[in-house]
């Protein structure tokens, strides 16, 4: 009977042994639950940090960014926010050091770390391509509500903060159509975003185009031309590409859904030309229904063709740059061509008649560019106008990148009208031939002024109209070189030399008249002058 009373009296006991060893496990657990902290992201922060009850105390708080360089933070409420701005997009890695209990150091550690990896947040424009009506401001609308905006207008950047954030911003627009470079970010401690291209149109039956440059505007001869849509490529364009007039080397490129490049290469488009394009299908373009599209290429700068023809050996003159920058490449050399570099230019003979200085002038049009550029075409079996167009710059510089120079010298020819009138054949530097010749008479003179030689013939027949309205017919004439109109240097069988008796021709003697056509070819400038 003892023996049972005394099993009955441990029963409790032990039920209470277990309720507090249970009690006891419950709070080391609670202890080991609530000593940690939580490390998350922020709709506003770059991170948030929540401590548990038995978590310690901050220590430390860093954060690096990709490239391993340190991001300052400032926590207030748990929230790590950084102090300079960092970059949207950019993945930081942030970090966080607490230092435990003393009590609670012993059995689990004295500090506790915890990490995130967080990408800024990357302000998005819900749509790029814009129908506007007029007089409207232009609705720019993201993702998400942004903080701040920047936009170029009026040539500057112009930037605006957005308080509260939201995220539709209203900007305002130039003209019917065009584009806008856009960015923004989302918080105060970013940078902007890369700008983006936000396109408006106005209201119109057909899909509506922008292009870059504008229609009739001047483009580079390797520069791109760009074509926005406002509906998708496919609609408003179809499966079709569009074709360049005169045609252009290049490919086309579509960089998004809405847009059309056309990139050039190889030699561009022709210095002077128009390039025309030719759609699949119309489009709305500045107020009108086309298919056809327009740019011109501006012919290149008087002075560098000025350089280049120097440089060739088709003038008096040298060209020295100012800054020695080999243009070894066309699109370097069609740079140049746009945009004349710096240099002097230089007499390339110390005896040079002052009839042929009166002539030069850097950088304006005068006869002896013109002729100069008379001399190249007739060289190269181009057209001789003495227009510098896009096979002439093409020709010149596929020959200064070739390095390939004229070394025939340079000619030059003044005839003094007055008695006694005379001949004058100047090369490189030298007086090669005075003689005397005849002018035109009264009744035809010899026009005065200057002019490159056009034709240049061994032998031909020269007829024409005498003063009394006969005509004449003379075959047979030696060593013809036109100069202006039926005007030309030629041989000619007379008693004396010296005073007017021809046409409005220059006659001379039959020995000088074939030393001087071997030094007047095309482009040979000719003065008559008093």
């Amino acid at each position: 009977m003892a023996l049972v009373r005394s099993g009955i009296r441990r029963r409790p006991v032990l039920a209470l042994a277990v309720v507090v060893l249970v009690a006891v496990v419950l709070a080391v657990v609670a202890v080991v639950v609530w000593s940690g902290a939580t490390l998350a992201g922020d709709p506003n922060a770059l991170a948030r940090l929540k401590i548990d009850a038995f978590g310690g105390k901050l220590v430390s708080a860093s954060a690096v960014d990709s490239q391993g360089h340190s991001v300052p933070l400032t926590i207030a409420q748990g929230r790590l926010t950084p102090r300079t701005q960092v970059s949207p997009g950019e993945r930081i890695s942030v970090e966080v050091v607490l230092k435990r209990p003393g009590w609670l150091g012993w059995a689990l550690g004295d500090t506790h770390r915890e990490r995130l990896s967080v990408d800024a947040p990357v302000p998005q424009i819900s749509d790029r391509w814009l129908t506007v009506p007029a007089g409207s401001q232009l609705p720019v609308h993201f993702a998400e509500p942004v903080t701040s905006v920047a936009y170029l207008s009026g040539g500057r950047l112009q930037r605006r903060q957005i308080s509260p954030a939201s995220a539709s911003v209203s900007l305002p627009r130039t003209g019917a159509s065009g584009s806008i470079q856009v960015a923004a970010s989302i918080h105060s401690w970013e940078r902007l975003t890369r700008p983006v291209t936000v396109t408006w149109f106005p209201p119109s039956r057909r899909p509506a185009a922008v292009a870059s440059p504008r229609l009739g505007a001047d483009t580079s001869p390797l520069g791109q031309i760009r074509l926005t849509l406002s509906k998708p490529l496919h609609e408003a364009l179809g499966s079709q590409r569009p074709k360049l007039t005169p045609k252009v080397a290049g490919h086309w490129s579509e960089p998004d859904s809405h847009t059309l490049v056309f990139t050039p290469t190889g030699f561009g488009a022709g210095l002077g030309s128009h390039v025309q394009m030719q759609l699949p299908r119309a489009v709305a373009i500045d107020g009108k229904e086309t298919r056809q599209l327009e740019w011109i290429v501006p012919p290149g700068s008087t002075t560098r063709l000025q350089q280049l023809l120097a440089e060739g050996g088709y003038l008096p003159v040298a060209w020295k740059p100012a800054v020695t920058t080999p243009e070894t490449t066309w699109q370097e050399q069609l740079a140049a061509a746009v945009n004349a570099p710096e240099g002097d230019f230089s007499w390339r003979y110390g005896n040079v008649p002052p009839e042929l200085k009166r002539l030069w002038k850097p950088g304006e049009p005068n006869e002896a560019t013109r002729g100069a550029v008379m001399m190249f075409q007739d060289e190269h079996h181009l057209t001789v106008d003495g227009i510098a167009g896009p096979r002439v710059w093409h020709s010149l510089i596929a020959d200064t990148l070739a390095g390939k120079r004229r070394d025939a010298g340079y000619s030059y020819v003044y005839v003094h009208r007055r008695v006694p009138q005379s001949l004058n054949l100047w090369h490189n530097g030298h007086k090669v031939l005075s003689s005397p010749g005849n002018t035109g008479v009264p009744a035809a003179p010899t026009q005065l002024g200057t002019f490159p030689v056009f034709e240049h013939i061994p032998v031909g027949t020269m007829s024409g109209t005498n003063p009394d309205g006969s005509k004449y017919h003379d075959p047979g004439i030696r060593w013809i070189s036109y100069f202006n109109g039926g005007d030309a240097i030629h041989a000619f069988n007379r008693a004396s030399f010296g005073t007017p008796q021809s046409l409005g021709c220059v006659e001379l003697p039959l020995a000088s008249a074939k030393k001087v056509w071997p030094y007047t070819p095309i482009g040979t400038l000719v003065t008559i002058e008093n």
